[in-house]
């Protein structure tokens, strides 16, 4: 795959919001500015690497359209990488300005910039959804590898609207009266408490940081495992199989999507990550011991002599 034929506006945020990560790495440092607690540089570092990671990601899965969607791939592609760019702005000009960009309506203006933030982002949301069922309808050289792409975006589309969530009023600011923060992505806690190291999730209280974290990566994680499951294949030949690569592949899914779920779950219930209770501890053993037998069904795949061919290509960047 040529770097060239990917998306370029997206590749062009892409490599924008890079040079912007190092810009507020080094804000980090350099300025003693603080904001809920943390750095007021290191919210755009963090948003930076992920609309990164984010903007390649999607400029690679549009390249695997088929050549009679590509323009509308293309218009896709062009609305999520201007979405992206708007949005980080925004972050970026905020914490410019020492103001919190997510939840505030302190000023007018506050006000504005928040709503235009999640507008970007709901459109970002749609496009990514439109482009996950091209992707189903979709025809791939390798069904493991289609899988792959498939429980990735669907995944990843669901931890992204774990970010809805935090838009809604909490119990204390329904209290108010007129309430000049709406939203949060504390539950059970104030937004700026102890947190844990660069991610800053809470560590008194839940956090649907996460989960949406978590979730959005799955975007990336998968099409990971399927690739990794091709270079092993060169090595194993049971796993030139495509049938035991796609229920393999299915079997990652299922616990990813599971563990989405549950650090969700948890959060909702204003329990920190890292201090899970007797249900959250119950939770996670049943989706583990799922998984388990579901890796064990995968493993008991029949592999016919024939089946074990060579091992294949990864994820050509187009699709026929």
């Amino acid at each position: 795959m040529h770097v060239a034929r990917l998306h370029r506006p997206l590749i062009l945020v892409a490599g924008l919001t890079a040079a912007l990560a190092l810009f507020t790495a080094v804000g980090i440092f350099a300025d003693d500015r603080t904001l809920l607690g943390v750095p007021v540089w290191l919210k755009p570092f963090k948003f930076s690497v992920s609309i990164a990671i984010y903007g390649t990601t999607i400029a690679w899965m549009l390249s695997l359209l088929a050549e009679r969607r590509r323009r509308f791939g293309w218009w896709l592609g062009t609305i999520i990488a201007g979405a992206m760019l708007l949005e980080i702005s925004i972050i970026a000009g905020q914490a410019a300005r020492g103001h919190q960009s997510h939840f505030n309506g302190r000023t007018a203006l506050d006000g504005l910039l928040y709503n235009i933030m999640g507008a970007t982002i709901a459109i970002a949301w749609v496009a990514t959804l439109i482009l996950a069922i091209l992707l189903l309808m979709q025809r791939m050289p390798d069904r493991a590898d289609a899988l792959a792409v498939r429980l990735g975006i669907i995944v990843a589309l669901g931890g992204m609207a774990v970010g809805f969530l935090m838009t809604l009023p909490t119990k204390a600011q329904l209290a108010q009266d007129n309430p000049t923060v709406i939203g949060a992505h504390s539950v059970g806690v104030p937004d700026g408490g102890p947190g844990l190291p660069l991610v800053n999730w809470s560590t008194t209280g839940g956090d649907l940081r996460a989960g949406h974290f978590i979730g959005m990566h799955a975007l990336q994680a998968l099409p990971l495992f399927a690739f990794a499951l091709t270079l092993l294949a060169r090595r194993s030949p049971r796993l030139r199989s495509d049938r035991l690569r796609t229920r393999l592949i299915a079997v990652a899914g299922f616990f990813y999507a599971g563990l989405t779920v549950l650090i969700t779950w948890q959060a909702l219930r204003g329990q920190s990550l890292i201090h899970p209770d007797t249900p959250t501890w119950t939770a996670a053993g049943a989706l583990l011991l799922l998984t388990a037998a579901g890796a064990a069904w995968a493993a008991s795949t029949r592999v016919s002599p024939a089946a074990a061919q060579p091992a294949p290509a990864p994820i050509p960047a187009e699709a026929a």
